[in-house]
């Protein structure tokens, strides 16, 4: 059974990240969230870092109190954050791996080398009905451990196919990405998809019917900043939903 309308959720990391820029509490999260929802999101991504570089722990807790439609929590399976997203109780999580010098999230989770681990930071968030998403990159061996460790969905990680060059390498990617979510929809797992998605790649990946839903953030953001965010929204959301 697949859904009419692909999902689409926006990521408001980098508002925080212009707020933090100069200080202060502009421009809101609240409003922007407001707007993004508005537009048609189906759901809002913020990633607690463990550095805190842009979203900070008083702002999940404000948007947990302010969202309307879902809150997906990023994060990595370290203690203090674990301890935030208990508190806060997002409707779901997404575990991603960390690195303190990447400007992103460069890569996928490591499913197979740290299975216990992670096994035990599902059943954690499980006991406190919170839905768990494993980032992982478009890998069988990874998509069947994260089946094998129970997690709720994975989110599979477009980044390599986002940034190649040369349409005939771009579809090896595309093939990849489109044989992991036909896999994990096998499993019985919720898909999800994201990493440098925007205006021009999309497309081809929004077509693709075993997956569920798409996390965009940056590209949405950048866009705003020309045309207004609620405009940048509707713009992606019309890609997305292939109208």
């Amino acid at each position: 059974m697949y859904e009419a309308i692909m999902r689409l959720t926006i990521n408001i990391d980098h508002i925080a990240t212009l707020r933090n820029a100069r200080g202060g509490h502009e421009p809101s999260l609240v409003e922007a969230t407001r707007i993004c929802e508005a537009a048609g999101a189906h759901g809002i991504v913020c990633h607690l870092r463990e550095d805190r570089r842009h979203i900070r722990d008083t702002d999940v807790r404000e948007l947990r109190k302010t969202i309307t439609t879902k809150l997906d929590l990023e994060m990595a399976a370290i203690d203090e954050i674990i301890q935030v997203a208990l508190e806060v109780v997002p409707d779901f999580v997404t575990l991603v791996p960390e690195r303190r010098r990447e400007l992103t999230t460069e890569d996928g989770l490591d499913v197979r080398a740290n299975k216990l681990h992670l096994q035990q930071v599902i059943r954690t968030f499980h006991q406190h009905k919170i839905a768990v998403s494993l980032f992982v990159n478009p890998i069988k061996e990874q998509i069947e451990a994260a089946h094998e460790i129970e997690t709720d969905m994975i989110e599979i990680h477009t980044g390599e196919y986002a940034e190649a060059r040369g349409s005939l390498h771009q579809q090896e990617l595309f093939a990849q990405v489109a044989q992991a979510a036909a896999r994990a929809k096998s499993l019985g797992m919720g898909v999800h998809a994201g990493h440098g998605l925007n205006y021009s790649n999309v497309g081809a990946i929004a077509a693709i019917r075993d997956i569920d839903e798409l996390s965009i953030g940056y590209a949405i953001i950048v866009r705003s900043m020309f045309v207004g965010l609620e405009r940048a929204v509707k713009e992606m959301r019309s890609l997305v939903h292939q109208e």
